[in-house]
């Protein structure tokens, strides 16, 4: 057992879990700007590096495939420690064209026996001007990802609007872009998925990108609860829209195989589910969606990733790329360190 996990996660989860999140991000923002504390982050927690472990997606360079998902730094304000830490890259966001409070809270649950969480945020996010702000002091080689939303009042007929917004807002401050339109916890977003408005919707966003000097990646995060149809279309919509490629998946709306009771599972309500018991459930997904299309297009895999055996899991199954969640959540930073061990181990395997 790790420290993290045999002392500071047991203090940490003794505690309400929003409150464990604004502390974590706002002391990790302190820190990130004493002098030597990233250093000695990243000697405590060095990542092994290795030829195999390079990795080239859309024209970026990534010392290893382990990177954080969108929703841990929504605001861009810790974005440093994270690469200290080791990850090769961090998406922020969700960042919505306005500050928005989010759903009423309790909105965040965690469920030990199952290494699971369920979240009910609604793109909470102090808007993406913010954001702007805190990454044009970025002074890290880190890979940024921009993970970018609508409001939660803007109906969806006007949804391209606020995507288009935030593309224009971040273009100049992040590496990439995820178009979510797969979170479970804001109000009708699961709509802008069907065919006709996602496509609109991406052609509109790689017509924005076109008109740029640079493009930049453009990436669509889908849902795991997607039935073949749903997922063949949108392999055609990546395909036919030109966009660079899939981040699969977001949370689910399952709460299949939880070691609780119905009754408490009842109590807390709606939210996206993430964690353990994604793990299977995001990898078929990847996998079918690698098959599908043939690997046309890169994957970055997300969803249930504790062990290495799980990142590796998804990039056999077709993920260029992978983030952690819930992972380091349960497990903390060595999980890093640990699954780029283990990607050398298997891919020098004689």
């Amino acid at each position: 057992m790790s420290v993290y996990t045999s002392v500071i996660r047991p203090l940490l989860f003794r505690c309400n879990p929003e409150r464990v999140h604004d502390f974590t991000i706002s002391y990790l923002s302190f820190l990130q700007n004493i002098p030597g504390v990233s250093a000695f982050v990243s000697a405590m927690y060095k990542v092994p590096k290795h030829p195999v472990l390079e990795t080239q997606v859309c024209g970026l360079r990534f010392p290893h495939p382990v990177g954080l998902a969108a929703g841990l730094d929504k605001n861009a304000r810790a974005y440093r420690m994270f690469g200290a830490m080791g990850f090769s890259f961090v998406e922020i966001g969700t960042v919505t064209p306005l500050a928005q409070p989010g759903n009423d809270t309790p909105r965040l649950f965690r469920l030990p026996k199952n290494k699971a969480i369920i979240n009910r945020m609604g793109f909470n996010n102090n808007g993406v001007a913010y954001a702007v702000e805190r990454l044009r002091k970025r002074n890290t080689s880190i890979i940024i990802g921009g993970n970018i939303g609508k409001n939660k009042v803007t109906p969806n007929e006007s949804a391209v609007q606020d995507y288009v917004a935030c593309f224009h807002a971040l273009y100049e401050y992040v590496d990439y872009f995820v178009v979510n339109v797969s979170s479970p916890n804001t109000p009708n977003l699961r709509e802008l998925q069907d065919k006709k408005p996602l496509s609109d919707l991406l052609r509109t966003l790689m017509q924005e990108n076109a008109g740029k000097e640079k493009q930049k990646p453009i990436f669509l995060k889908i849902a795991p609860d997607m039935n073949t149809e749903q997922l063949d279309d949108v392999v055609d919509i990546v395909i036919t829209t030109g966009i660079s490629g899939i981040v699969a998946t977001n949370t689910t709306i399952s709460r299949e195989g939880l070691d609780y009771p119905q009754e408490y599972i009842d109590s807390i309500g709606a939210g996206g589910l993430s964690g353990a018991p994604e793990t299977q459930l995001s990898t078929e997904v990847i996998r079918y969606i690698s098959e599908k299309s043939k690997g046309a297009f890169p994957i970055i895999g997300v969803g249930g990733i504790m062990t290495p055996e799980d990142a590796y899991e998804k990039i056999k199954a077709g993920a260029s790329l992978v983030q952690l969640y819930s992972g380091f959540i349960y497990e903390g930073p060595s999980l890093i360190s640990k699954i780029c061990s283990y990607i050398i181990s298997q891919k020098t395997k004689k």
